[in-house]
């Protein structure tokens, strides 16, 4: 009995030590991917058509996503709202179309609105569904669906979106295909049609237009990996007589049927194209080819991709809370844009001719506009993606060469005329700086310098270049009678963009004269205010001028953009006056940092005054924290920018951001200035000066892209920092010690170490 018990108690030890060595092994195996901390439902109660839980692939053409909301600002999908009435393709700018829904009962041949029943005559085909029946992570999204019964899934390639229904036993299961949807900016259907190539596929078209620019038509081909039963169609919410096509504009539908006699699954798989019917079709062959139905393999694959993205930068600090932040910040840095060509590089122009892009140039890019990206959304993408930076570059050169003006922001490849001034400038300077791009440079000169010197006429009915720059080199500012009066500093930015382009293909007359021509931003303001005021043609200043109003302002104020001459920050501070700079900067601070650094009811009516100082919800001053750094008090910097990092941004659906995240700029701005780095005027200067400030991290590893970059890795290493410990104490280059609080871009990509000392005292 002894031996007995005392064998088994040697055995009972070896098992113990067993499984607590698997379970050791077990948790380093299954040690968190930069992609487990992605939440993209973070900000989804406050965030604009192009913000969305849905799966894409980075820059992805198809942004399949949940929609929920009607035709209103910041439309698409909300958190809070509790049904959801489909699931459309596109998540662009100005750009929406082709929903999906699967759904049964009785038939209703409209989306329906929250506010609308569930059920009944009256009823749309939308379902309930619970916050917690609902998954997201980078290429994937799951819901079930009350109502119906049906558990969605979907997942997407570049061109193409994969959906699996898992429906129930249920004769009337049917799967509506929309044209016209509700979405953040009303589009007209002009033109459209489905058609019926056989019980396994439907393709179509939808040509639209949205905004006052955007004429853009959506080609796709749609195939079910089972057999429907019916085809319909309908239009007006009436059903059509039974077809094979079904054509016309505006409310167009179709739908088809899948009666069950058990749990079944279909799978839809979607390519879609802005050229024909036929490219469609091959990006659906050419980028589906290696997955045919494997729904879950593309979810692996769409995992591997992020991930390899988001690795290029890795993060170590106590809090979790901050790497979700850190990570889903830094991917939405890269959903923000889209794809507008296809796999064999044909696209559709701004006057709508159908362009194939040479050998050299691998993709067009549309997006949003590049307005204030320079704070800091240049830095991340010519750090983390710099192939995704040759890739706009390139679209900008193919737009002026194929349709004659660069853009703002290129939605649909056109030319939105939005926003002020021409900030894609400042995006190809800096990728000619950091030696990004190397071929072309005359092109890219030429293109810019026609931006800052001839008036623009309209371009496919939108708007190119800069509007009043006629005004703007007579009078050396532009006078109120035509435009805002912050166009005068954006379009100083600009001149001094191309000088420093005019330097590098070595036109030394052109670089003197816009060199000068970039200090305009002092004719903006008034001499004995020290503030931007609008000015008359004749030369004087407005009277009653409200330092806080944002008429004659783009989405800002007077005091915010006194601090916006991106280019000369110490002309400004010497211009001001240091003692005034200083003291307005820390007032507009103090006041500013019980509000959470968000000017929450600043309106877009352009008539509002308000006592707001700091807004980082928008891109006009996100560069405010980092101006301490030129006034003679960088501690201030660093107290500033984690009180923001801390406040501003949180990790739930409904904040996130308190405000216009449009772009990913606010995403850039905290992964940059969580690493500790800012770029003041977006990598346009020749010193490629970096700011330098607390960071949020212990230690951060930036993986640099070796066909760009001599060096492996930049490493940065915060000693003793803590939510206390926020302050610089002595910062060190591979071992040299700094002076300054700042680096150099051509000091990271060399690879090497930043080493910072911190302290709870400034």
């Amino acid at each position: 009995m002894y031996l007995h018990n005392k064998l088994h108690a040697k055995f009972g030890m070896i098992l113990f030590m067993l499984v607590m060595t698997g379970a050791a092994f077990s948790g380093y195996t299954q040690k968190k991917e930069p992609i487990d901390y992605v939440d993209p439902f973070i900000g989804t109660s406050n965030s604009r058509w192009m913000l969305f839980p849905g799966p894409t692939m980075p820059n992805g053409m198809v942004k399949l996503s949940p929609d929920n909301q009607g035709n209103v600002w910041q439309g698409g999908y909300e958190y809070s709202v509790g049904s959801i009435h489909g699931f459309s393709h596109l998540h662009g700018w100005t750009m929406a179309g082709l929903l999906t829904m699967p759904t049964n009962g009785d038939l209703a041949l409209k989306p329906g609105s929250p506010d609308e029943p569930f059920k009944g005559a009256n009823a749309g085909y939308h379902s309930r569904y619970r916050p917690d029946g609902q998954k997201a992570s980078p290429g994937y999204y799951a819901v079930d669906l009350i109502d119906s019964h049906i558990k969605a899934e979907l997942t997407a390639t570049e061109r193409t979106g994969v959906q699996r229904y898992s429906l129930p036993n249920d004769s009337s299961n049917r799967i509506m295909i929309q044209l016209n949807i509700p979405a953040e900016y009303a589009y007209e259907l002009k033109d459209a049609r489905i058609t019926k190539v056989s019980n396994t596929e439907i393709r179509g078209y939808a040509k639209s237009y949205s905004g006052w620019f955007n004429e853009y038509t959506l080609y796709f081909v749609m195939q079910f990996s089972t057999p429907f039963k019916d085809f319909k169609g309908y239009m007006d919410q009436k059903e059509l007589p039974e077809g094979k096509e079904i054509s016309g504009s505006k409310d167009i539908g179709a739908y088809v049927t899948y009666p069950t006699s058990k749990e079944e699954q279909v799978l839809i798989r979607t390519g879609i194209s802005f050229v024909s019917l036929d490219q469609a079709a091959l990006n659906l062959k050419t980028e589906l080819k290696d997955f045919d139905w494997d729904f879950d393999a593309l979810v692996k694959y769409n995992r591997e991709v992020w991930n390899n993205l988001l690795k290029t930068i890795e993060v170590e600090g106590d809090s979790e809370t901050d790497k979700v932040k850190f990570y889903t910040n830094l991917y939405r840095c890269f959903t923000g844009k889209m794809i507008m060509s296809d796999v064999n590089g044909k696209y559709t122009d701004a006057v709508e001719n159908v362009q194939q892009l040479p050998a050299h140039r691998k993709a067009m890019i549309g997006g949003d506009a590049y307005w204030n990206t320079f704070w800091n959304l240049n830095l991340l993408w010519t750090l983390s993606s710099p192939e995704t930076v040759v890739q706009m570059v390139g679209t900008q050169l193919e737009m002026y060469e194929k349709t004659g003006w660069l853009s703002k922001g290129p939605t649909g490849i056109e030319y939105s005329g939005i926003m002020e001034g021409s900030h894609e400038m400042a995006l190809m300077t800096s990728a000619y700086l950091k030696g990004i791009m190397k071929d072309d440079a005359d092109i890219a000169y030429a293109a810019m310098k026609k931006n800052v010197e001839v008036e623009p006429q309209p371009v496919g009915g939108g708007h190119p270049g800069n509007p009043q720059i006629a005004e703007y080199a007579k009078n050396g500012y532009v006078p109120v009678e035509k435009g805002a009066a912050s166009k005068t500093l954006d379009y100083a930015f600009d001149d001094w963009c191309v000088a420093q382009m005019s330097k590098i293909v070595h036109k030394k007359k052109e670089y003197d004269f816009f060199l000068k021509r970039s200090q305009n931003w002092k004719n903006a303001f008034d001499l004995k205010l020290k503030y931007v005021v609008p000015r008359k043609a004749a030369g004087s200043f407005i009277n009653n001028f409200d330092l806080f109003s944002v008429k004659h302002f783009v989405e800002g104020n007077s005091w915010q953009y006194s601090l916006y001459v991106p280019h000369d920050i110490p002309g400004l501070v010497k211009f001001t006056g240091p003692g005034l700079f200083m003291s307005r900067l820390e007032t507009g601070f103090k006041k500013s940092e019980q509000h959470k650094f968000a000017a929450h009811a600043l309106d877009r009516t352009m008539e509002q005054s308000a006592e707001y100082y700091i807004n980082h919800g928008n891109e006009v001053n996100m560069q405010a924290a980092y101006l301490f750094n030129y006034a003679g008090k960088p501690h201030l910097t660093q107290y500033y920018t984690r009180k923001i990092l801390d406040t501003f941004y949180d990790d739930s659906p409904y904040v996130g951001w308190n405000g216009d995240e449009d772009e990913g700029q606010m995403g850039a701005w905290f992964v940059m200035s969580s690493l500790g780095l800012f770029e003041m005027n977006g990598g346009t200067s020749p010193d490629l000066r970096l700011d330098i400030t607390s960071p949020l991290f212990k230690y951060a590893k930036i993986k640099l892209d070796n066909k760009f970059y001599p060096g492996k890795e930049f490493i940065i290493e915060a000693h003793n920092n803590s939510s206390r410990n926020i302050y610089i104490k002595s910062a060190s280059l591979n071992g040299h010690v700094l002076k300054e609080n700042k680096i150099s871009f051509t000091d990271v990509i060399k690879g090497g170490k930043l080493e910072l000392h911190m302290t709870d005292k400034p």
